[in-house]
């Protein structure tokens, strides 16, 4: 594999999610499997800007591929969104002699390394780390399987409450724009409804169809709501309304919060992040740059940035008929 460059910096950004420790993990091994060093930056973008550098190999970084969080942290710049700051980042790297950088994040986090790339004709890459799987151009991105694990892990434990007491409890889950987390565990934990951003259900028809779940014999049911959706103004208003037309039901709400984004990486977010990036290293060497990696129909390929950023995560509406069936 020819390339003229020799040395590598990898950075996390953005909100933190489980596998990006095995990412970091998966940039250095690689780069190091291929002779060239690299190179981690504290607190993203920030850390650019202030040269807060340190060099990772092999060894460096053993250990960490079963952590949660991410161990070069994360942070967000306000000053990496002006021409200064990134003027400033751009100098810091290149006194460092970094010719080309990966980036473990978001959509925002993509979108300043994109910009920085047409500002300085700069290398870069993308590893989409984000539990909302809202990253078009991969079916899954880090972190997003095992905050499902997480979440349906607690449904599981306020359901017996729920069962216990005759309770009814909205389950507020994150999905700010998109419903993936709240559709997936939604059927995998058995909840009788499920609101996301993407399908205004309504109020009256929240209410049918609790009501249809109480005539059919259910004494206790869990309705699991993406952050984003759009039905009331928050998940209080909805426990409100049901509670003002539904008094047999006790309501109770309860929401994840950043528990979903903690823990030890699943299985499947580890061999993935170790994937993804062996993938970005090796498509920087290829002389690429602009792309992000991504899964796709269980392969690793890469996507444009420009794209990765204005495309849009589709629900997957099969899994919502299978969720109206499961919900009798």
């Amino acid at each position: 594999m020819a390339s003229k460059i020799k040395k590598i910096a990898v950075l996390t950004s953005g909100g933190d999610s489980p596998g990006m420790n095995a990412a970091i993990r998966s940039v250095a091994r690689t780069c190091a499997y291929y002779n060239i060093e690299c190179i981690g930056i504290y607190r993203g973008y920030q850390g650019m800007i202030e040269g807060d550098f340190l060099p990772l190999n092999a060894r460096s970084v053993k250990g960490i591929i079963n952590k949660g969080g991410t161990v070069l942290k994360s942070a967000r710049s306000q000053e990496f969104r002006t021409p200064e700051g990134r003027k400033k980042a751009h100098e810091n790297l290149l006194k460092e002699g970094i010719e080309a950088f990966v980036v473990i994040g978001g959509d925002g986090s993509f979108t300043g390394a994109l910009i920085f790339n047409e500002e300085f004709n700069f290398p870069v890459m993308g590893i989409p780390g984000t539990i909302d799987n809202d990253i078009y151009g991969t079916s899954h991105t880090l972190g997003y399987d095992t905050a499902l694990n997480t979440v349906v892990e607690v449904i599981d434990k306020i359901r017996d409450t729920a069962s216990s007491h005759n309770r009814l409890f909205f389950v507020e889950v994150m999905g700010r724009d998109v419903g993936h987390i709240a559709l997936n565990v939604g059927v995998g934990a058995g909840a009788e409804e499920i609101l996301i951003p993407e399908e205004d259900l309504g109020l009256e028809r929240l209410l049918q169809s609790l009501k249809r779940s109480k005539l059919s014999g259910k004494s206790s049911s869990i309705v699991v709501v993406a952050e984003g959706d759009k039905i009331g103004k928050n998940v209080f208003e909805l426990k409100e309304y049901v509670e003002e037309n539904m008094t047999e039901y006790e309501v109770r709400v309860s929401v994840l919060g950043h528990m979903q984004r903690g823990g030890s990486p699943s299985c499947f977010d580890r061999v993935l992040a170790s994937r993804m990036g062996v993938k970005a290293v090796e498509t920087i060497l290829e002389g690429k740059s602009s792309y992000m990696v991504g899964l796709l129909s269980d392969k690793i390929e890469i996507t444009p940035l420009n794209e990765a950023i204005k495309g849009k995560s589709k629900i997957n509406k099969e899994l919502m008929r299978v969720a109206d069936i499961m919900s009798v």
